[in-house]
């Protein structure tokens, strides 16, 4: 299957908004992020859909999030469950990415994909990964699952920090 790239954000914003080319062209997004650095040190990088063209992100989503960590001193490593960063029907922004630290050696990278998002009979199912090196010198790998309760097409996507503002660059890709 071919990866078609429809839209790139890039730069120091709040909120890296796509609300235009989610359509039923695809059964698969991708959006890929590099290079995220919040202003904030130790702000969660989080996702949310909108089914009304981005004037409100706030759709049903049940999700759970597990990671891998290691910390650079060698200290310690773990495989955790984060029951703080999933939802059970919230309509909040869902964490891809926690305490992703602001020093200049410090950010998160990885990708979402999302799953037939104009389909208007199912749900709409989603999954990430994301590496990030957070504020206590801890390299991460985050794990999210989960499922936009909604039977209404997803047709907006918006990715920001739980506080301030972000460099990023985001892709969004079709595939088919």
């Amino acid at each position: 299957m071919a990866m078609t790239l429809l839209a790139t954000n890039s730069g120091t914003v709040t909120t890296s908004s796509f609300t235009s080319s989610i359509d039923n062209t695809y059964k698969l997004y991708i959006f890929k992020f590099y290079d995220v650095n919040p202003a904030t040190d130790s702000t969660h990088f989080s996702v949310q859909g909108s089914i009304d063209g981005g004037s409100n992100y706030n759709v049903a989503m049940t999700t759970t999030n597990f990671r891998a960590r290691h910390y650079e001193n060698d200290s310690s490593t773990n495989l955790d469950y984060q029951d703080g960063s999933d939802q059970a029907q919230g309509t909040g922004f869902q964490i891809l990415a926690v305490s992703v630290g602001n020093g200049a050696d410090e950010s998160a990278a990885g990708a979402l994909w999302l799953f037939n998002p104009s389909n208007t009979t199912y749900v709409k199912h989603f999954y990430s990964t994301a590496n990030l090196y957070d504020e206590a010198n801890i390299s991460q790998n985050e794990f999210v699952g989960g499922y936009f309760n909604t039977t209404s097409a997803i047709n907006a996507i918006q990715f920001k920090m739980s506080s301030g503002d972000m460099d990023a660059v985001i892709k969004m890709y079709g595939v088919g």
